[in-house]
C-alpha cells in the first residue's frame, strides 16, 4: 500500500514486516516490547475513546512527555481521527506552556508522569479551550490512559466503522501536526504540517540507508522536536524496532543493553562520546596508549569515498582489530549509523568515528521545513565531511545573491498558525521559504552552513563576521567545549570560552597544574598559555579581520537548564551576551578608548 499519510504507516508495518518488538520502552527496569499488532491496537483504540468523549476532527491535543511508547500510540490516534498532535518539551517555563496550550486551543492534554500533572494541572483553569489531562503513568487524582483503552473497547461496536469512515475522509494536505518554535528567541510560533508535509520527509530519508526488519533503533532526542519524530516515523517505515530512551540519564545503558545499529544524536552528544573515548585512552600505559592514540590519529585521516591505497587500508584494518572494534562494543556492538543534525558537528569527529566504522549522516532542516532539506546519503555514497549531504528528492534549494538558503518543496509547511503576516516574511511570492541561514552548494550538490544570516555582524572597520563558522572552527579544539564569537560594532573580533573541562582537568594532572574549582584553573598562567596557543592555531587558518584577537575563559557550563542554550542545544546570544555583559564591557574597553 501506498503511505500518504502519517497513520497509513501503522497498516504499512503491518502488511510488510510486522515484528514483535515494533515500539518499546522501559518499565520499572524492564523492556516492554509492543508488537506492531498492539501498536496498531492500542492506536485505535485510543482513537475511539477520545471520539466516545467527543473528540472531533481538527480538535487540538497536546502531550507533553519523554520519549515512550504511548507518544507514538497517542500520535497515530490523533492523526486517524484527524485531530492536531501538539507535542510540547517537558521542560519548558509555566509562560510557555499557557501560551502554547492557549494560542492552539488545546483540548486535551496528555503527560507522562505525576511531576509534569501537578506542575501542569494548577494552570489549566486558565485555559479556556482546556477539558482534560490524562497520565500515562497511573497518578494519585489523574486520570490515566488505560481509562481511554477502556472507553475505546466499551464503545467499539458503535464507533469502529465511524472511524474507519474518519480515517477514508482525511486527505494528505490536512494539518496532522502543530509544532511550536522560537528558535533562540521570540514568542514560539505555530508552525502547521500536514501528512503530505511529513510523509514525503520521511519516505524520502529512508532512501539514505539500508537498515530493515532485522535492526534495531535507538529514540532518546526529544520526539516533540520534529527531527527525532520525522527519523522515528522513518525508522518504522523501514521496518527497524524502535527502543523509546524517557531519560537522558538512561542513554549509555540504553545502548548497552538494546545493542542498536542506528539512532539520532547531536553533535553535542558525539562530541562527549567522542571526549569520553579519549579520556578512557589517556588512562591507557604504555604501548596501548600509544596504539590508542595512533589508531585516533589514523581516523583523523579519513575521508568519505577516498581511494585508500594498500598501506593506508592495512594500517586501518589494525587500528579496528586491536581499538576501534572496542569502541563498537562499548556502544553496544552493533552501531553502525548516527544521524546528527541541529548544528556543525566537528570534522575531526566524523572522520574517527566513520574509521572506526560507525557512519555519520548529517542532515540540515527546520521545523519548518518537516524537518529535512539536505542529509548525506549512504547508500548511492553521497557523503562529505563538513557538509549536510545532497538536498533530497523533489526539494528544491537555491542560494540568493546575500548567501541565503532558499528552499521548496511537499516538506515546506502550510505556514505559522494564526499568524499570516510572519509566513508572508518566511515564505515570499514565488513560494521559496527562506530560511535565515547562510550556506553554500559544495560541488554545486553538498548543501554546507555557513552561518545564521541574523547572527552575522560588522566590525566598525565594515568587515561582516560569521560567528557560527569560527565558532565551529574554535570547537575543533579538544580543550573547547562551548563558545561564543562576538563584536558585534566593534573593532575586532573576540570570544568567550567554555572550556572541555574533563579534557582540562586530565591535561592539568599531566602537567602538574593543581586547582580546586573551576574558576580557579581557567586563572593559572598555564591553562591561559594553552588556550592562547590553541587560538592562536586557529587564527592561521582564518582572514585577518576574523581572527579573535581577545578571548575570555568562563567557568560555566551552558545548559537548556541554565539558559545559554536553545531546547535544541543552539546558542542563546542574547541571553549569553546579556548574562556577561560586564565581561564583554571589559574586553572592548580598552579599544574604545584609543578612539
Amino acid at each position: 500500500m501506498l503511505v500518504k499519510r502519517t497513520f497509513d504507516l501503522l497498516e504499512y508495518c503491518l502488511e510488510n514486516f510486522p515484528r514483535e518488538d515494533a515500539v518499546c520502552g522501559k518499565y520499572d527496569n524492564k523492556w516492554v516490547s509492543f508488537s506492531t499488532e498492539q501498536f496498531v491496537r492500542k492506536a485505535e483504540l485510543l482513537a475511539m475513546g477520545l471520539m466516545a468523549l467527543g473528540m472531533k476532527k481538527g480538535d487540538r491535543v497536546a502531550t507533553v512527555s519523554g520519549n515512550r511508547p504511548e507518544w507514538s500510540f497517542v500520535d497515530m490516534a490523533l492523526a486517524m481521527t484527524g485531530a492536531v498532535h501538539v507535542p510540547v518539551y517537558p521542560t519548558i517555563g509555566e509562560e510557555e506552556y499557557q501560551y502554547i496550550f492557549s494560542h492552539a486551543e488545546t483540548r486535551y492534554i496528555f503527560v507522562s508522569d505525576d511531576k509534569l500533572f501537578k506542575k501542569l494541572s494548577p494552570m489549566m483553569g486558565e485555559i479556556p479551550s482546556h477539558e482534560q489531562i490524562f497520565t500515562f503513568n497511573q497518578v494519585e487524582s489523574a486520570t490515566d490512559i488505560n481509562y481511554l483503552y477502556d472507553l475505546g473497547k466499551e464503545h467499539e461496536q458503535d464507533l469502529s466503522y465511524p472511524l474507519h469512515q474518519l480515517k477514508q475522509s482525511i486527505g494528505e494536505e490536512e494539518m496532522v501536526t502543530m509544532i511550536y518554535t522560537s528558535g533562540t528567541t521570540g514568542i514560539p510560533k505555530g508552525v502547521m504540517l500536514s501528512h503530505r508535509n511529513l510523509v514525503s520527509n520521511f519516505t524520502a530519508n529512508a532512501n539514505n540507508f539500508a537498515l530493515g526488519p532485522g535492526h534495531k533503533a535507538l529514540s532518546f532526542l526529544p520526539l516533540c522536536h520534529i527531527f527525532e519524530r520525522i527519523v522515528s516515523y522513518t525508522f518504522l517505515y523501514r521496518g527497524i524496532g524502535l527502543y523509546y530512551v524517557e531519560s537522558l540519564a538512561q542513554i549509555m545503558p540504553a545502548i548497552k543493553e538494546v545493542q542498536p545499529h542506528i539512532f539520532c544524536g547531536v553533535p553535542r552528544l558525539l562530541e562527549r562520546v567522542y571526549n569520553s573515548i579519549l579520556t578512557k585512552g589517556k588512562q591507557l600505559k604504555g604501548i596501548k596508549k600509544s596504539l590508542f592514540f595512533w589508531a585516533v590519529g589514523l581516523g583523523r585521516e579519513y575521508e568519505y569515498n577516498m581511494k585508500l591505497n594498500l598501506w593506508y587500508k592495512l594500517k586501518l584494518a589494525i587500528a579496528d582489530k586491536l581499538i576501534y572494534s572496542k569502541w563498537r562494543e562499548g556502544l553496544g556492538g552493533n552501531l553502525q549509523i548516527v544521524v546528527s543534525g541541529g548544528a556543525a558537528l566537528q570534522p575531526r569527529i566524523a572522520r574517527v568515528f566513520c574509521a572506526a566504522k560507525i557512519f555519520i549522516l548529517e542532515g540540515y532542516g527546520l521545523t519548518e521545513t518537516s524537518p529535512v532539506i539536505a542529509v548525506s546519503n549512504l547508500v548511492t555514497r553521497e557523503l562529505k565531511i563538513g557538509t549536510n549531504g545532497p538536498v533530497l528528492p523533489d526539494v528544491q534549494v537555491k542560494i540568493a545573491e546575500d548567501g541565503e538558503i532558499l528552499t521548496k518543496g511537499p516538506n515546506l509547511m502550510m505556514g505559522y498558525y494564526q499568524q499570516p503576516e510572519l509566513t508572508a516574511e518566511v515564505i515570499d511570492k514565488d513560494g521559496w521559504f527562506h530560511t535565515g541561514d547562510v550556506g553554500i552548494l559544495d560541488e554545486g550538490k553538498y548543501l554546507k552552513i555557513t552561518d545564521r544570516k541574523k547572527e552575522i555582524f560588522k566590525l566598525t572597520g565594515g568587515k561582516y563576521i560569521a560567528p557560527q563558522m569560527i565558532e565551529n572552527k574554535l570547537k575543533e579544539s579538544m580543550f573547547v567545549d562551548q563558545v561564543i564569537v562576538i563584536g558585534d560594532h566593534e573593532k575586532f573580533a573576540s570570544a568567550l570560552i567554555g572550556p572541555n573541562f574533563e579534557y582540562l582537568k586530565d591535561w592539568c594532572a599531566e602537567n602538574h597544574v593543581p586547582f580546586n574549582d573551576n574558576a580557579e584553573v581557567i586563572n593559572h598562567p598555564k591553562v591561559q598559555a594553552v588556550f592562547l596557543k590553541e587560538v592562536k592555531l586557529i587564527n592561521k587558518t582564518m582572514g585577518q579581520h576574523e581572527e579573535i584577537k581577545r578571548f575570555r575563559l568562563i567557568s560555566d557550563t551552558w545548559s537548556p537548564a541554565t539558559g545559554e542554550l536553545s531546547q535544541t542545544l543552539k546558542l542563546k546570544r542574547k541571553v549569553i551576551e546579556a548574562k556577561y555583559k560586564n565581561l564583554i564591557e571589559e574586553i572592548f574597553a580598552s579599544s574604545r578608548e584609543d578612539d
